[in-house]
């Protein structure tokens, strides 16, 4: 047998053989759109590997269960995002040179990576966004153990940024101005779903990214740098 022949053989073969498809992405892909679908309670594994066209060995060997499935769909999505958000807020802490940043500046930087991305179907595009609009309005026990480590970095980032443009609100009012802010953002993120069932909105266009943060802006500078909520006491 001539060794070169057949070297000659696998050579000519593998220049046309196709490059073999990443399961690992296409399972990823797959169960994003299937989890802003469906939730993650109402969906199976066998939606899934049948969607992706895939054995359940396959996402058992990636992932290893559909939990870990469900961290890998957002660690992919949320790192880049969280990483743009942090890049923004150091360039603005950067410019400002100590002084406090103008609350507008603040939840632009943590807004907008998040609204573009919903263009962008290398972010996950609008799957993706409506996932995360749904997890925030349907949180379960799977999104408690993980979600709030994926923004740990971010959440510190910011609060301490928000506490120096506002020092009149205690940590204790500032903590729930946040949560109410995230409510918002979350419900606009849920998009179409969400603007459906408001009639006065049937003329909304949720592609508009900038019209969007135009609009939301100044309802989140005006809630946020309200005076400081009345403490009542019990009578």
């Amino acid at each position: 047998m001539n060794p070169f022949r057949s070297n000659a053989l696998v050579e000519s073969s593998s220049q046309h053989m196709k490059p073999p498809v990443d399961t690992k992405d296409k399972i990823l892909d797959v169960a994003e759109q299937i989890f802003a679908e469906k939730g993650y309670s109402a969906t199976s594994m066998r939606t899934i590997t049948t969607r992706a066209n895939v054995n359940l060995a396959a996402v058992n060997y990636h992932f290893g269960s559909k939990a870990q499935l469900y961290q890998a769909v957002f660690q992919r999505r949320v790192a880049p995002m969280n990483k743009q958000r942090i890049e923004m807020l150091d360039a603005m802490e950067q410019k400002a040179a100590g002084q406090p940043l103008p609350l507008e500046a603040i939840l632009r930087s943590f807004i907008e990576p998040a609204l573009r991305a919903s263009l962008n179907p290398n972010q996950g595009g609008s799957n993706f966004i409506r996932l995360l609009g749904r997890t925030h309005a349907e949180p379960g026990p799977e999104v408690h153990d993980f979600l709030p480590l994926l923004y740990e970095k971010v959440k510190d980032r910011y609060r301490k940024a928000l506490a120096k443009t506002l020092p009149d609100l205690t940590q204790e009012e500032l903590s729930w101005r946040v949560h109410f802010v995230i409510g918002t953002i979350a419900f606009t993120l849920a998009g179409t779903d969400a603007l459906e069932m408001i009639e006065s909105c049937r003329y909304c266009d949720p592609a508009d990214i900038e019209g969007i943060i135009q609009r939301l802006l100044p309802f989140l500078v005006g809630g946020l740098s309200a005076p400081a909520a009345i403490k009542l006491t019990s009578i």
